[in-house]
């Protein structure tokens, strides 16, 4: 054991074990998706209880395994008592699978397998994606209904009937061969590109950002970029995420505060990143099947490139927005992001009218970001009070504590200022 650490790297160490000790249970041990889990659970309740007065031990992730797997015994070992049909099932869903043929799969990565086997050919893409979102990503319920612009009631049900669904269908929650893992990679990309966001802007909270979030979603794209190399899109994801990711150490101050891109120190950005990055989506772009991650990162170098704010290419970031959007109808993000290119080119005038679209109806409307977007386009156009008010309405609708304390603030400088 090693000695006992504060309660907050315990609960961080758990949560970026969590996936990779599921992943290695459902692995290993044949049985429903929902059974795995609940063992899981257990294990990790029961570190948060013993690893503060008991020390950590010298390999969490093999004691966590250790505790679950004893725990999925327990539970098949009290269903026995019930009836010899159960008892047969108990027993048979206690076998060790052999070790599977990984068929390529980097490193035997865990949380790279739980991916995979998460977007189980009985869902929906979006049941997938939801599902894959708790087990690889660890996101709350709410977080996930925040990335799908729902309900968090109406998440928390599409979730359960996901599990019910893999469990009524009777295909093995087992590794995917190569094929289907080709079928899969889709909602894979997804369930990645949603982690990253989640990470990079946390969606509630009082950080920010979630950087293990982010790093660990780099992390997984990284092992599916050498599981299949020549994949135009998954360099582009990839490419996307180092772009980004490359501002991250700007976007913040010494107290965690909200620095926006038209005021970061532009030196603070990761060069090295930013170069990885851009030679990724230089090849992608060559191979000529360009998709949306591609574009997204295509906006990101621009932004990157730039030697300060004003030096942005705003007319290149609008076409690229453009095309993004008819490849993306009904996109809604999408839509509000061109809207912001508009603005930009043409006159704030010209996007409040297109976010003013947005918020007639569809999953943005009344979304804290219309009416941050729209209190940064009223200070451009010289209207501080109407500025103010979407500030503080946007404040008011954000879990953030950080998103929030930067629209409070940046309500209350116009105020100085004589808005208001």
């Amino acid at each position: 054991m090693t000695a006992s650490g504060g309660g907050t790297s315990i609960e961080s160490l758990l949560r970026t074990l969590a996936p990779q000790v599921l992943g290695a249970v459902v692995r290993q041990f044949r049985g429903d998706f929902a059974s795995a889990e609940d063992a899981v659970q257990e294990a990790l309740v029961a570190a948060s209880l013993q690893w503060p007065q008991q020390g950590v031990p010298d390999h969490p992730r093999g004691w966590l395994i250790q505790v679950a797997r004893r725990r999925r015994t327990d539970h098949a070992r009290s269903e026995q008592a019930r009836t010899r049909r159960e008892a047969e099932i108990a027993i048979e869903y206690g076998q060790v699978v052999p070790p599977p043929d990984l068929d390529a799969l980097p490193g035997e990565d865990d949380t790279l397998l739980l991916l995979f086997m998460s977007c189980h050919p009985a869902l929906t893409p979006a049941s997938a994606i939801a599902l894959t979102l708790r087990a690889v990503g660890g996101l709350t319920t709410a977080a996930i209904a925040n990335a799908f612009l729902v309900p968090e009631a109406t998440m928390a049900q599409r979730i359960s009937r996901a599990k019910q669904r893999i469990k009524a269908s009777g295909v093995p929650f087992s590794l995917p061969d190569r094929d289907e893992r080709a079928e899969r990679l889709s909602a894979v990309l997804h369930v990645l590109y949603l982690i990253f966001n989640e990470g990079y802007t946390s969606s509630a909270g009082e950080a920010l950002q979630r950087v293990d979030l982010a790093q660990e979603a780099i992390r997984l794209t990284r092992a599916v970029h050498r599981l299949v190399p020549d994949n135009a899109e998954v360099a582009g994801l990839l490419a996307l995420m180092l772009l980004t990711d490359a501002r991250r150490d700007a976007r913040s101050g010494p107290d965690g505060e909200v620095i926006p891109l038209t005021e970061q120190d532009r030196a603070r950005w990761d060069a090295a990143l930013i170069e990885e990055g851009v030679a990724l989506l230089g090849a992608a772009l060559a191979k000529g099947e360009v998709g949306p991650y591609q574009l997204q990162a295509a906006v990101a170098a621009l932004h990157d490139e730039a030697a300060t704010y004003d030096d942005t290419d705003w007319p290149q970031i609008l076409a690229l927005y453009g095309l993004l959007e008819q490849m993306q109808r009904g996109n809604p993000m999408v839509s509000l992001n061109r809207a912001i290119a508009v603005a930009m080119v043409e006159g704030p005038q010209a996007g409040l009218a297109l976010v003013d679209a947005l918020d007639v109806e569809g999953k943005l409307a009344g979304h804290f970001r219309l009416d941050a977007v729209r209190g940064h386009l009223f200070e451009l156009s010289n209207d501080p009070d109407a500025a103010i008010a979407c500030y503080v309405a946007a404040a008011g609708k954000t879990a953030n504590t950080a998103e929030r304390d930067y629209l409070v603030t940046r309500a209350a400088r116009l105020r100085e200022r004589g808005g208001g």
